[in-house]
């Protein structure tokens, strides 16, 4: 594999949520803010006033000049929706595959989810100890390595659900990229699980991660958007932003069995207003509201 690109940009605190997002749309497979590792992008501290934090998206092999202008043509879209953003061409490197893969691995330790689960990288020598399952998964291609609060979050609401007295029998994760909610739900033991991710490579990424923990049949992988998808489910899981959730609120209502669970994360705290003010609208009724660092995870559960 060739030499990976590295875009690097300093913007406004308020910027990062937006630029994160552009910089996925263009095909970004991991981000840096701050030089924190994530599996999905995270604004500053409040803490840190006005500091303009680093951003750093890396993106597969291909030609730098030309992302470089696809990045400053995406900033001149957004200039006029955030003040302060930078419109310049982005600097940028070539980054050789191994240094980007070494350069990672300091960021994810192992993750214990609930009694029963231990997710951990290849590398890591980290015992199963009382964990009864466990899960090889390393950073790369596509997001989703756990480690990140909304990924945490959803993998906590999974763990409490197959740890209850009606376990899901059916669940759909919505935006699987690396496929670890889906592996996480199959692994604690539900039978039928949907990973839904519209991104061919992330796709490609999830399958590979899913048959490479022995989960193919309890999992399918999908590229079907959420609106095509046949089927209703006990549990239906959304780790993205918030403004998609919003988006897609008649669509989760639509695919929810009976008395299924609904969990929403990628919602920063202060979003929380108006996720809750969408979704109250709907016959859902708020069971929990997980929190974690400035990130929340709303469990709703449907009436019927």
């Amino acid at each position: 594999m060739g030499d990976w690109l590295e875009i690097r940009l300093t913007l406004p605190a308020a910027a990062v949520d937006a630029v994160g997002q552009a910089l996925m749309d263009l095909g970004s497979t991991g981000i840096t803010v701050a030089e924190r590792a994530l599996d999905t992008f995270e604004p500053p501290d409040p803490d840190e006033g006005d500091a303009r934090p680093t951003v750093r998206a890396y993106f597969p092999p291909g030609d730098l000049e030309t992302l470089r202008r696809q990045v400053q043509a995406t900033l001149e879209d957004l200039a006029p929706l955030i003040p302060g953003l930078p419109i310049g061409l982005p600097d940028g490197r070539l980054l050789p595959a191994e240094d980007w893969a070494h350069g990672w691995q300091q960021h994810f330790p192992p993750l214990r989810v609930g009694t029963r689960l231990l997710i951990r990288p290849s590398w890591s020598s980290e015992p199963a100890g009382n964990a009864a399952v466990v899960l090889t998964l390393d950073p790369g291609r596509a997001f989703g390595t756990g480690t990140h609060a909304t990924t945490a979050l959803c993998l906590e609401v999974i763990a409490r659900l197959a740890e209850s007295p009606a376990p899901p029998r059916r669940v759909l994760d919505v935006g699987a990229g690396s496929g670890i909610l889906a592996m996480a739900a199959a692994a604690l033991g539900t039978p039928e699980v949907v990973a839904c991710e519209i991104d061919p490579e992330a796709c490609q990424v999830a399958a590979e991660n899913i048959t490479a923990n022995g989960l193919q049949r309890s999992i399918t992988v999908t590229t079907t958007p959420l609106e095509a998808l046949p089927g209703r489910f006990d549990l239906v899981l959304a780790n993205i932003l918030a403004g998609e959730n919003i988006r897609l609120a008649p669509h989760f209502l639509a695919h929810l069995a009976p008395g299924g669970y609904l969990a929403l994360s990628g919602i920063l705290s202060e979003q929380e207003p108006q996720v809750t003010a969408a979704f109250g609208r709907l016959p859902l009724t708020l069971v929990t509201i997980d929190r974690r660092d400035e990130w929340s995870c709303l469990l709703y559960r449907h009436h019927g």
